[in-house]
Formats: C-alpha cells, structure tokens, sequence
C-alpha cells in the first residue's frame, strides 16, 4: 500500500517514514511541500495521506480541501488523511475534519500511537478497497445475468415475429448511435443497446394470422397488432431489474409519436420517455429498408428522406439530427449486421 508523507521539515519525513516502514506492505512516498504532493496525488493511486499542518505555502487544510474538490469519487470512497499538528487549537481540528481529515496526531509524534494509528487506517483502507472489488464483482454478475435475460427473451419473441434477429441488432446499435451523438452518457449508451431488443417482445401474444399476414391489416387487425406494445410493458414491468425495467418503458412508448397519432397512450413530445423516441426512430428507420411479408425493403436514401419528412410529426426532430449526423457509421451497421442471404 501507498502511504504519501507530507513535512515541511525533512527530520520528520525520516521518522516517519522508518516507523511506516516497519508495517508489511507498505511504500511510503514523502514530499517536503504541499503542491508537487497534490500533483502527485492527483496522478498515483495512494491510500494514506499524512500530513503536516504548518507548512508554508499551501498548508495542511488547503492540501485537503483541493484534493477532494478535483477528486470525482465517493466520499466515502476516499483514502484516509492522517494530520499531525503542534496545535491544540479545537478550531484547526474542526476545520480538518470538515475539510477531511480522518484523524489527528499531536507533535511530538509518540511512535506506539503513530503506528496503532496508521496500521488502523491501513488495515480499514484495505477493507475498503477490497470490498469495492466484491461490490464491482457482484454488480457484474447481476448486469450479466440481466443480459441474458433479455437475450432469451429477444430470442423466444424472434420464433414468432417475422423480423429477423438481424434487425433486432441493427435498431439496437442505431439507438446507442443516436444516444451518443445526443450526449448521453456511456452507461446509458450501454444500457440503450441492451434494453432496446426488448422493444417488441409483447408479439409473442399477437396472433400468427395478423402478426405474418402477408399484406396490410384492416383496422381490427391493426387494434390488436398495437396491443403489442402494452403486452411488452405488462411482460416486463414487474422486474426489479434496472435493465427490464428500461426495457419495459421502451417497450410501451417507442411506438408513440411526436404528434401525439402514436399509440398505445397517444403521447406526445416531450412526454414520451426519450428512450422511447430514440428507439422510435432506430425501429422505423430499419424496418423500412428491411424486408417484410407485406413490402419490399425501401433503399437507405429513401428512409433518410422519409425521417427528414417526418421531423417534428411522427418523431423528435434531435433524435432524427442524431442518426443522420452518423451516418457513415449507419451505413456501416446495416453493412455489418445482414439478413440471413441478404448480399453484401
């Protein structure tokens, strides 16, 4: 473990560092001013600070302060900070504590309470940081598990809809590309790609004579069709999972549209879910250059026309502006992810 000694006296730094270096395990790294060791700290992992708090320049608090004001961690996540100070003085401790201090050490160090002091914070340091490895872990299991839960789920809807399991690829990498080029983060990027297959998984409940008629529904046919989107809600919302619950809401609002003609609740603007309007325009975008029982696929220009025509009417007119903005990577998609005996 890393330990960063901080001392404007360099007697200090050699006490101190001896003492730490009678503990297994332990590197000890010391700096006789504040700057070069908060440049430091900011580029090395590290797991005890202990520092001085008279120090000219920069002094003990001020190191504190700015190394938790450019740190993006859980507090709770934080490496302990040990101050050692002559001072007696309530206020510097209050100060430090609120600033981040751990713990405090009076000059002249006692060395039995120096080391009990320091081989605690190590030993909950140690604690910590292997705990976080558990939780990481554990949290990859769950998100793992999640993923093949909607994986067999795309896989058990695509035995009973006539769109392929490469379409289902496809509108799912259009969905993360419109999300990233509308600024979304990467973990929503991520959680976007995996949740979207899930779009249509209410038409396993749709009968095969609507669900493959070759040719287009009448309106009874076409009521039940849209009861699709609610079915896929109802089949996921009861999952604690976080995926299967984006999945759900993707499901009951990607079929909305802007104007508020969509369905199953007629939604419109900004009160459709934005997953839901990303994966609107992903969905509509590939299925019209896919083939289906009751068309021939449209040719890429014409779908790009078509969503250009459409803006601000069946969809977000920034969810549009996103995919076109990518669109040597949309082609590269549709190049990648092929129907089966589709050519090159």
């Amino acid at each position: 473990m890393k330990v960063v000694i901080v001392d404007d006296t360099h007697i200090n730094l050699v006490l101190m560092s001896r003492l730490i270096g009678k503990l297994d395990g332990v590197e000890t790294v010391t700096f006789q001013s504040a700057q070069p060791a908060l440049d430091w700290c900011n580029s090395h992992p590290w797991d005890l600070l202990i520092i001085d708090f008279m120090m000219p320049g920069m002094n003990g608090l001020e190191l504190i302060a700015a190394l938790h004001a450019g740190s993006l961690s859980d507090p709770r996540e934080r490496p302990p900070v040990l101050m050692v100070t002559a001072s007696t003085d309530l206020d510097v401790r209050h100060r430090a504590l609120e600033n981040g201090a751990s713990d405090f050490l009076i000059k002249p160090i006692d060395k039995v309470e120096f080391l009990a002091r320091t081989r605690n914070m190590l030993q909950l340091r140690r604690a910590t940081v292997g705990l976080r490895a558990e939780v990481r872990k554990a949290t990859a299991e769950l998100r793992a598990r999640e993923q093949e839960t909607i994986m067999l789920l795309a896989r058990a809807s695509e035995y009973r809809d006539p769109e392929t399991g490469a379409h289902i690829q496809r509108m799912a990498q259009y969905s993360r590309l419109i999300a990233a080029e509308m600024g979304l983060s990467e973990q929503e990027q991520e959680d976007i790609l995996n949740a979207a297959p899930m779009h249509d998984v209410g038409k396993v409940g749709t009968p095969d004579h609507i669900l493959l008629k070759p040719g287009r529904l009448n309106d009874e046919e076409m009521a039940v069709m849209r009861q699709h989107a609610r079915m896929g809600y109802d089949i996921l919302k009861g999952s604690q999972a976080r995926m299967l619950q984006l999945a759900a809401e993707i499901a009951l609002s990607h079929h909305e549209r802007w104007d508020g003609a969509g369905y199953p609740n007629g939604h419109a603007g900004e009160d459709i879910p934005l997953v839901g309007r990303i994966v609107a325009v992903a969905d509509v975008f590939d299925a019209l250059t896919s083939v289906r029982p009751y068309k021939q696929a449209w040719s890429m220009e014409d779908a790009r026309q078509f969503l250009l025509d459409h803006r601000d009417s069946h969809f977000d007119a920034r969810c549009v502006n996103a995919l076109l903005a990518r669109w040597g990577e949309v082609q590269a998609i549709r190049a990648r992810y092929r129907d089966e005996g589709q050519p090159a």
